[in-house]
């Protein structure tokens, strides 16, 4: 490597125009072509940090912006042994295809991503009884198109659906039917019962939709032996694929593909796309596959959007003409308002978007506030506040005034003060059976979940860490914790990594209580809510030392939260323009509330983030339309 790219390379760094990571990965590429192009690792390192900000590939017209003497970047890019192009070189580490410079694990994913869905936009055979039984689950309202039975009819007719929706529209009770609908289908024909499994991307988002879709099973009006033939289990999509420790590899895939016939996805907005070409990898030919989600909530931690880009069309429905006629005749429905079929695709046909919320109402201040963020709508949020609607408040966003919110909630709206009384007041005797002390431990967790602070970032005076400490004085200045370092009774904690021994998944959260150490002893364990093997939940005492991979959550970001729903939620913005801060996050923030939401920032810097929408760098659309 020439001195004058190392150079440039290190002075990046210290810019912060690339991280280290992406430096090395240059250097790294520069042993493999010792005489190559400079230009070429200088692209690789920007790849590289596109990344790093989420992006699959990086537009190579887009280089000479960032860099002049990348310019031209089409040419010479092709010229080098680095980089390959469709049908090309594969071994290269880069790819270069229609303009976009890719990483070539990257390139690979997505086309195989394209590949598993696009083999699976087919129409299946309508068995004659699907309008009876679509119109005995679901009773028409006279209120416009139910999008859940149509989602339900769409979903019966191919192999791949995505169902996404906003908050309240319905996507478990959607699910619960099509379900439902599967099975009686199957069994009416002389099929064996459907084997289904229901998944989602972390623990915490598996655990809320095993707490509600039991629910759901119970009020379907169906016979028993399909309520039976429907799982209320519903795990992690690791835990579903068989991971294995120190591989990104997974026991089921193409060899050894998973064991079943439809395969449900919950909250796919957390999927990236390494995780989805693994688990298209695993599916058996002919599984149906099921995605749920909210396409406008934050995209996956790790690079690439599957949720957004396959719903990128979803808002104006693009059904061909054939799809509406079979709506018709099917759900006796002309959708035809509501849809825009010009330039409809075949992906477009298995796409539904869920229009109707049933938690929020006119009158809900979230549900408005929701809608206008979504908009991009600056004055209409700024409206929605001014309406002052019970439900929603903003507060200025100082660090002391985000402490004392956290610590004591707002009128109605609880804070941190609440579970903690809870925890005392509820205190079994020390000599009470396990029973009443795993009682205990399941009402301080429900107590604590009532509300919860969500910071934009990590750091800074409005960020996770520097409020986690705040809020953990006041209240140890106030006598509601006896410490604020180590483990003390109160102390919430949320695991940052899965540990299969324990069963616990990253993003699940637990409280630490006195308990009997069942030799007579009261000791500090930390009461987790898990499922058991049932799909039931219970409550699991962990030994503190033996959780090496948690963090007080007195705070968290709100990419942590997804998955998530607290009955008063509180979002903390920070005071100065951040990359971080977009219309994405302000709204998965907003809709993690049920009943109250308090924002903390001011209005200028609410302003900032709802005007900019997240766009992440992916090629996997074009490869599907």
């Amino acid at each position: 490597m020439t001195g004058d790219i190392g150079a440039w390379l290190d002075q990046a760094v210290a810019d912060g125009r690339l991280r280290r990571v992406d430096r090395a990965f240059a250097r790294f590429l520069a042993t493999l072509d010792v005489n190559g192009d400079p230009r070429v690792l200088m692209a690789a390192a920007l790849a590289s940090r596109e990344l790093g900000e989420g992006h699959i590939c990086v537009d190579v017209q887009a280089l000479g912006r960032i860099e002049p003497s990348l310019a031209g970047a089409d040419a010479w890019l092709g010229a080098s042994p680095l980089v390959a192009v469709p049908g090309g070189d594969v071994a290269a580490p880069l790819v270069l295809e229609a303009g976009w410079l890719y990483l070539r694990r990257f390139w690979r994913d997505e086309a195989s991503v394209a590949a598993g869905i696009a083999a699976r936009l087919d129409t299946l055979p309508v068995p004659d009884e699907l309008r009876q039984e679509l119109d005995r689950l679901f009773v028409a309202d006279g209120d416009g198109p139910d999008w859940q039975k149509i989602a339900c009819a769409i979903a019966v007719r191919g192999s791949f659906a995505v169902i996404t929706g906003g908050p309240g529209t319905g996507k478990t009770t959607t699910v619960v039917r099509l379900l439902g609908l599967l099975q009686i289908l199957a069994l009416r024909s002389g099929a064996p019962r459907l084997r289904v499994r229901l998944a989602a991307p972390t623990g915490k988002a598996a655990a809320r939709l095993n707490a509600s879709i039991a629910g759901q099973i119970e009020r379907l009006d169906v016979d028993d032996a399909i309520k039976q033939a429907i799982p209320a289990e519903v795990t992690t999509l690791h835990r579903l694929l068989g991971s294995r420790p120190d591989s990104r590899a997974f026991r089921h895939d193409r060899d050894n593909p998973l064991h079943l016939d439809v395969l449900v996805i919950d909250e796919a907005s957390m999927i990236d796309l390494e995780m989805m070409a693994a688990t298209l990898d695993a599916l058996p030919p002919g599984a149906r596959l099921v995605l749920l989600g909210d396409k406008d909530q934050l995209s996956s931690v790790e690079a690439g959007a599957v949720l957004g880009d396959l719903c990128a069309r979803a808002d104006r429905g693009h059904y061909d003409d054939a799809m509406r006629d079979w709506l018709v005749r099917t759900c006796d429905v002309d959708v035809s308002p509501w849809v825009d079929g010009a330039g409809a695709r075949g992906l477009d046909q298995h796409v539904v978007m869920l229009r109707r919320s049933r938690r929020f109402g006119s009158d809900s201040g979230i549900g408005a506030l929701a809608a206008a963020i979504n908009a991009g709508d600056v004055a209409s949020v700024r409206q929605v506040f001014e309406r002052a609607p019970a439900d929603i408040a903003a507060m200025p966003g100082t660090p002391a005034g985000i402490a004392t919110l956290a610590i004591d909630g707002r009128g109605d709206a609880p804070g941190y003060a609440h579970y903690l009384r809870t925890i005392e007041a509820t205190r079994p005797a020390a000599d009470a059976p396990d029973e009443a002390f795993s009682a205990w431990g399941a009402a301080s967790l429900r107590a604590y979940a009532r509300f919860q602070l969500l910071c934009a970032v990590r750091h800074g005076e409005a960020g996770v860490e520097k409020q986690n400490a705040r809020i953990a004085q006041g209240l140890l200045d106030r006598g509601l914790i006896d410490g604020v370092d180590g483990w003390y009774e109160g102390r919430p904690v949320m695991v940052t990594r899965n540990d299969y021994a324990l069963g616990l998944m990253n993003g699940d959260v637990g409280v630490a209580l006195w308990i009997r150490d069942g030799q007579g002893a009261m000791a500090l364990r930390v009461a987790f809510s898990v499922m058991d093997e049932g799909g039931g939940e219970r409550i699991r005492f962990v030994v503190p030392s033996r959780l090496a991979a948690v963090e007080t959550v007195y705070a968290m970001t709100v990419h942590k939260s997804q998955g998530s729903e607290f009955e008063h939620t509180a979002l903390a913005l920070p005071p100065e323009p951040s990359p971080v801060l977009t219309r994405e996050l302000v709204y998965t923030g907003v809709t993690r509330a049920r009943s109250h939401f308090t924002l903390l920032a001011a209005a200028d810097i609410l302003g900032y983030a709802v005007q900019r929408k997240t766009q992440r760098a992916s090629g996997l659309l074009r490869r599907l339309l």
